[in-house]
């Protein structure tokens, strides 16, 4: 499987989604960061504007849902076409029901995971999901610089998958950029977030091939 680049929308013109996301044509997904303000301390946007945009935006839709009540909301974003959709397991009080529910309602179930929370106490939930989500900032912001203490966890989640025969894609958010996304590539991530360093570039379309073509 080769390399995914999902742009997230966070630190662009959320004023006008729609033409932000047609700027970015060789994305492979857009990622969506939804934000309650409680579990993060951040807001950004719910379900009404996700299922606005998603009548008007072709690409795959990647959903990160840093809320608190995230086994109530999740399924929701499934039913209305989302692709793909991040729960944090901090915040599901039953993560295996709510990835069974997600891949039910028909998109990819994937959990995701801050900084300091330890991949080894979910390893076998990994048959369940879909993606796994490293988190390499703590969440709620874009605009932040990659933690490098995380390279090791991505590592540790690429050896457990492969110790136990599974594929799944491993995706990291934040702080990706030209001197990181190598990096983190050679660590075992193969899906990559990219937000700041895509939206603030004279041409975001092009940064996302520059970024591309630095993972071998």
């Amino acid at each position: 499987m080769g390399i995914m680049i999902n742009t997230s929308v966070l630190n662009a013109d959320l004023a006008n989604l729609a033409a932000e996301v047609a700027k970015i044509p060789s994305s492979d997904g857009v990622h969506l960061d939804v934000a309650d303000n409680h579990f993060v301390p951040n807001l950004t946007f719910g379900l009404p504007v996700v299922e606005s945009l998603r009548k008007h935006v072709a690409l795959p839709m990647d959903i990160h849902l840093m809320i608190s009540n995230v086994d109530s909301w999740a399924v929701s974003y499934a039913e209305i076409g989302c692709e793909s959709v991040t729960f944090h397991v901090e915040a599901s009080n039953a993560p295996i029901r709510l990835a069974r529910q997600l891949r039910a309602a028909g998109a990819k179930a994937a959990m995701a995971l801050k900084p300091a929370t330890s991949i080894e106490p979910y390893a076998e939930l990994l048959p369940e999901l879909d993606m796994i989500l490293l988190m390499t900032v703590e969440p709620g912001f874009g605009g932040q610089a990659f933690l490098d203490l995380c390279l090791p966890k991505i590592r540790r989640t690429r050896e457990l998958a492969k110790a136990r025969g599974i594929e799944i894609a491993i995706q990291v958010d934040g702080g990706i950029n030209e001197e990181t996304i190598a990096r983190a590539a050679d660590a075992g991530a193969d899906t990559f977030v990219a937000g700041s360093s895509v939206f603030s570039a004279a041409n975001p379309d092009q940064m996302l091939q520059s970024l591309r073509a630095l993972v071998p």
